[in-house]
């Protein structure tokens, strides 16, 4: 079956020379940090009165990240108020850049809207997709009514898209590992079924890897199958049926190295199923971790390998990328998951982000006094250098150390 036309919306250019000028300018005020950047010229590590502070290699914003950025300012550039601007839920996981869209008049839906909230639009009104994308229908819907739609959807996660709606007109369900409920892997699942006659299953760990490969090599309950994977599986979908052939994707957000260990999995279980001669028509796999994703956790990883007393992950709490570097500091030494330096009340109290239980915790004596301290830091691709300055900036008042007098060590 050939792909599915879309409906075609107005043609317009924001990337004019004098828009993204005008972009760029507001964009370096609201984001920018000049302490960033002197200690990455300092080689990422700062110093004064027993205080070390060593930044990772790579953080902060990434080129997908940036672009989306400069395209909703540009829409607001382009389609001055009152034209009305929407954006499908967020545009980034930042709350402080989200803050900052909303305050230019650009107002949200959600990421799926409902079909009344479609009906308010009409064709004057701008519609933005995030960075993560929209699933087909929604897009659909969208471009139906007319709406000048400005996507600013990452490459990454549309080279994802290319790879499952191949597995789709090949009749090869689509093994996600990601987040059932994110908005990325939302979008990416409905490529799946949008073209062909294709399925998809998400998977979020390993654990629920090795229990659909189990299935797969043992069978098993079928309703019981359905109901831990509820919500993560396409319409209709049969385990008996529908796998016999998988391909493996991913969020592009996610771990490598459990990416890599779920496709491996997936391909072992196949090839004990049917034998390695027959393994290609029962198995497919291609690398859709996102460039900048894998850049952070390897410099994490770098960095972890040096002394520290502590991590600080600066970044929104509903962001994948993030989250996963938090992750990877927890196994080991202090890590503390933050969304801004506001977090940091006292140097007796620090307010972050549990994981485990998905609520904002309090740690206290935190920040050990009186003796030496080096503090790790780095940011997921959606937090701007102005918070991680903020961060910096925060960590010195509270060990009584001035800004000025590091950046001169």
């Amino acid at each position: 079956m050939s792909d599915v036309p879309l409906p075609t919306p107005p043609k317009f250019n924001l990337r004019t020379p004098n828009v993204m000028q005008a972009v760029q300018a507001q964009v370096v005020v609201h984001y920018r940090s000049e302490v960033v950047e002197q200690i990455r010229a300092n080689g990422g590590q700062i110093r004064a009165d027993g205080l070390v502070i060593k930044l990772a290699k790579e953080f902060g914003f990434c080129y997908g990240v940036e672009r989306a950025i400069d395209l909703a300012y540009a829409a607001r550039k382009v389609f001055p108020s009152p034209r009305r601007i929407y954006l499908l839920g967020e545009i980034i996981h930042n709350p402080e850049v989200n803050d900052q869209i909303r305050n230019m008049g650009i107002v949200s839906l959600p990421p799926k809207p409902t079909d009344e909230q479609i009906a308010h639009l009409t064709a004057d009104d701008v519609v933005i997709i995030p960075a993560f994308g929209t699933e087909v229908n929604t897009r659909n819907k969208i471009s139906a009514k007319g709406c000048p739609i400005v996507d600013t959807t990452c490459g990454d996660v549309m080279s994802v898209w290319k790879r499952v709606r191949q597995y789709s007109k090949e009749s090869v369900t689509s093994i996600i590992h990601g987040k059932a409920k994110h908005e990325e892997t939302k979008a990416t699942t409905s490529q799946a079924t949008a073209y062909g006659s294709g399925h998809y299953l998400v998977v979020f760990d390993l654990a629920e890897t090795d229990y659909v490969c189990h299935y797969i090599l043992n069978g098993g309950d079928k309703a019981e199958f359905w109901e831990k994977f509820k919500g993560a599986h396409s319409h209709g979908f049969d385990p008996d049926i529908h796998l016999v052939a998988v391909g493996v994707a991913n969020q592009t957000t996610m771990l490598r190295g459990e990416t890599e260990e779920v496709q491996r999995r997936f391909r072992a279980a196949m090839e004990a199923k049917y034998g390695t001669s027959e393994l290609p028509n029962h198995f497919r796999f291609f690398d859709t971790i996102c460039g900048a994703t894998q850049d952070r956790q390897d410099a994490l990883q770098k960095l972890l390998r040096e002394p520290m007393d502590l991590l600080l992950v600066v970044g929104g709490y509903n962001s994948s990328n993030t989250s996963h570097l938090a992750e990877m500091g927890e196994k080991i030494l202090p890590t503390f998951f933050i969304k801004n330096a506001a977090m940091m009340e006292s140097s007796e109290l620090i307010r972050h982000w549990d994981q485990h239980s998905s609520l904002e915790v309090v740690t206290r004596n935190w920040l050990s006094a009186g003796r030496p301290l080096t503090v790790g830091i780095t940011a997921g691709a959606s937090c701007p250098n102005n918070l991680i300055e903020d961060t910096i900036r925060r960590l010195c008042d509270l060990r009584g150390v001035r800004v000025h007098d590091v950046l001169q060590n």
